[in-house]
């Protein structure tokens, strides 16, 4: 099973690109960069990647955004993810960004988003792999501060095909960004939000209702309510699944217990993916390996993922046909 995930072509719709900055690259753009971060070595910041709950993931996850300060910078941050990514079996990757977490510390938005454009490009010279970015605003911040963001963005908003809705969940429900989700998707923007990591069940009905997005990062607690799993099954709407993330941040005590064995009982569109697998130790590959071993998956259910990470992507339907056809030619010989 193991050589048969990591072959298998899979898009990855839900990882956080300043979430794959390993520790050994921290340090050399620290060096690089003469920014003094508050860790001794790289087994030090390991050693600190035992978070109680996402706060203080999140923490650890803004001290390390401090070293991206030049373009260089970012496009080395998303290279080192694709070269990953592409070892993984990943011919597609939907990538989030946090713009905010970088202006507001005097980074311009153009030294973030043409690194990262880079290196877009060059992962589909090198790979043959496609990408899109997602630009996510942070919760805890204030709507006005999303609204400032996506102003700044307007000059690139062409090669954004998504906003998103991350960091704090608890306390930050979806319709505190009613306004700015509506004049995204006024712009041409697709949407998605993080719903019901931590947060409860009403604030994936609320992303629905009041964002009215695409896709729902996430969305575990949606099982908590069976009408709403109904309707999530019904309207064929994608889950974003992250699961070593899940464990890792005390979402769930054991993968044994993380409910995508259920989504997929129950119909779900759930996908799998590595969220920030530097800090959850684990790639996207790692984490269908590790879902499948704790939870007993088929390979038919292993297909099953990858499939639904193409449907549940932002690309045209003809990419999407494409890469379906290439999932049944693999199949039928691996």
């Amino acid at each position: 099973m193991k050589d048969f995930i990591t072959g298998l072509p899979k898009a990855e719709l839900h990882l956080h690109i300043e979430g794959s900055l390993e520790p050994e690259l921290m340090f050399a753009l620290a060096a690089r960069n003469g920014v003094t971060i508050p860790f001794a070595s790289v087994d030090a910041v390991r050693a600190a990647y035992a978070f109680a709950n996402l706060q203080d993931f999140l923490d650890i996850y803004y001290a390390g955004a401090s070293v991206l300060v030049e373009q260089v910078d970012f496009h080395d941050l998303a290279m080192a993810y694709f070269e990953r990514a592409a070892a993984d079996g990943v011919v597609h990757a939907e990538i989030m960004f946090d713009p905010q977490t970088h202006t507001d510390r005097g980074i311009a938005f153009g030294t973030v988003i043409e690194g990262l454009l880079s290196a877009m490009a060059e992962a589909e010279a090198r790979f043959g792999m496609t990408s899109a970015l997602i630009m996510s605003f942070l919760r805890h911040l204030s709507e006005e501060a999303a609204f400032e963001t996506l102003v700044m963005a307007q000059p690139w908003l062409d090669r954004i095909a998504a906003v998103g809705l991350d960091s704090s969940e608890l306390g930050h429900p979806p319709a505190k960004f009613a306004r700015v989700f509506a004049a995204a998707r006024a712009t041409g923007l697709r949407l998605t939000a993080h719903a019901g990591e931590e947060g409860p069940p009403e604030y994936v009905t609320e992303a629905l209702d009041v964002l009215g997005v695409d896709r729902i990062d996430h969305g575990n607690r949606a099982l908590e309510d069976e009408a709403l799993v109904a309707r999530l099954a019904a309207s064929g709407m994608t889950l974003t699944v992250c699961p070593l993330s899940n464990l890792k941040l005390c979402v769930v005590q054991d993968l044994a217990d993380h409910p995508l064995g259920r989504m997929l009982a129950a119909g779900l569109r759930a996908t799998v993916n590595s969220d920030d697998p530097a800090y959850f130790g684990g790639y996207v590959a790692d984490n269908y390996r590790a879902v499948a071993k704790a939870l007993g998956l088929s390979r038919g259910d292993i297909v099953q993922l990858a499939r639904n990470s193409f449907t549940g992507s932002f690309l045209p339907e003809a990419a999407v046909a494409r890469h379906l056809a290439a999932i049944d030619a693999y199949v039928a010989v691996a």
